[in-house]
C-alpha cells in the first residue's frame, strides 16, 4: 500500500504512487524538492520516505498483494452481504462459528488483512447501527462485539507473522481510548497493525485515561494514539490532549486521533490539538511512519 518486488510481482516505484498516496503529507511528485533542483527541506523527506518508510511498509504488509504473479485479478473484497452475514453470525452464534466463517473466507482466497479492514470493522459499525435503530439491544451488541474481538485475538498470531519486523525503541506508541470511551474493538485492531509493522506498542483497549499522563511523563513515547468512538467524547478532549503534551517526557510527542467523526471531518483532529488522523488501522500506521520521518523544525 504504501522499486522492489513483492510476491514475485513488481511493485510500482515510489515516484509512481507511494508519495502521492500518503494523505496529509503535502508532498507531491511534482512538488518543489522532488527533483534535482528542488528545495533542500523537502528533498530529505522524500528520500527518507523512498529509502526507509516504503520498504518497511511493504514488508509490514506483504501478503496484501496477490502472490500469484502479475496479470491476476485484484484482491477479492467482502461485499455488503458478507458484512451483514458475519454481523448476524456474531449476534446469534458463538465466537467459534465466527472464526470458522473467517477461515472459510480465507480458504476462498480472501486475505486476512482485507478481512480485518473490510469485513470485521464494517461489521462492527453495522452492529452499532442496529443498536442505534433499536433493532438490537445493548447487551446483544456488546456480546457480538466481544465475539468480533475474540476473532481478532484468535487470528492475531497469523496476522502479525505476515511481514512482521522486530520492534525498535525508535518507534514507540502508547494507545488508549479517550476519557469515558467504552468501545475498544477499533483500538484493538489499530494495535494489531502497529505491532505487525514493528512498532513497540504500549497500552491499548482498557487503558484508563488517567494512566496516560502518568505513562508519558515517566516513559519516552514518540506517539500517543487515541480512539474516540462518539461525539460526546469530544467534550474536554482538547484539554486532555494538551495536558498530555504538557507532561510528556518527549516534548515533541505526536498525537494521532481515530474515530468516525474524524473520518467525516479530518480537520476536527487538528482543532482538538492532534497531529494527524486516519480512516482505518492501516492508514494510521502510514500516517505515523510519515510523521516519524519528518525532520524536526528549527526553533
Amino acid at each position: 500500500m504504501l522499486g522492489l518486488t513483492q510476491g514475485g510481482r513488481p511493485v510500482p516505484s515510489v515516484r509512481d504512487r507511494s508519495v502521492e498516496a500518503a494523505p496529509g503529507t503535502g508532498v507531491r511528485n511534482d512538488a518543489p524538492g522532488s527533483g534535482a533542483g528542488g528545495e533542500p527541506h523537502t528533498g530529505p523527506l522524500i528520500r527518507t520516505i523512498e529509502s526507509e518508510i516504503i520498504p518497511r511498509l511493504l514488508l509490514a504488509h506483504k501478503g496484501a498483494v496477490d502472490a500469484r504473479g502479475a496479470g491476476v485479478a485484484p484482491v477479492e473484497m467482502p461485499n455488503g452481504e458478507h458484512i451483514a452475514e458475519f454481523a448476524g453470525l456474531v449476534l446469534t452464534h458463538d465466537a467459534a462459528a465466527a472464526s470458522r466463517y473467517i477461515e472459510a473466507m480465507i480458504d476462498q482466497g480472501f486475505l486476512l488483512e482485507t478481512l480485518y479492514l473490510h469485513l470485521l470493522a464494517p461489521a462492527a459499525r453495522y452492529l452499532g447501527e442496529l443498536w442505534s435503530q433499536d433493532l438490537c439491544d445493548f447487551v446483544d451488541v456488546t456480546m457480538a462485539l466481544g465475539r468480533v474481538q475474540h476473532v481478532i485475538r484468535e487470528f492475531s498470531p497469523a496476522f502479525r507473522v505476515a511481514g512482521a519486523e522486530p520492534a525498535t525503541e525508535a518507534r514507540r506508541i502508547l494507545l488508549a481510548p479517550a476519557p469515558g470511551e467504552q468501545h475498544s474493538m477499533g483500538l484493538m485492531m489499530v494495535k494489531e497493525f502497529f505491532l505487525r509493522s514493528g512498532w513497540d506498542v504500549v497500552g491499548g483497549p482498557g487503558t484508563p485515561s488517567e494512566e496516560v499522563g502518568v505513562q508519558v511523563a515517566s516513559q519516552w513515547f514518540d506517539f500517543v494514539g487515541v480512539s474516540v468512538g462518539s461525539d460526546c467524547r469530544l467534550a474536554g478532549l482538547a484539554t486532555w490532549l494538551a495536558a498530555i503534551r504538557g507532561v510528556s517526557l518527549n516534548p515533541a510527542v505526536k498525537i494521532l486521533l481515530g474515530g468516525p467523526q474524524f473520518v467525516a471531518n479530518p480537520e476536527l483532529a487538528a482543532l482538538m490539538g492532534a497531529d494527524a488522523t486516519a480512516s482505518d488501522a492501516r492508514t494510521a500506521v502510514l500516517q505515523a511512519e510519515i510523521l516519524a520521518a519528518r525532520p524536526a523544525r528549527p526553533n
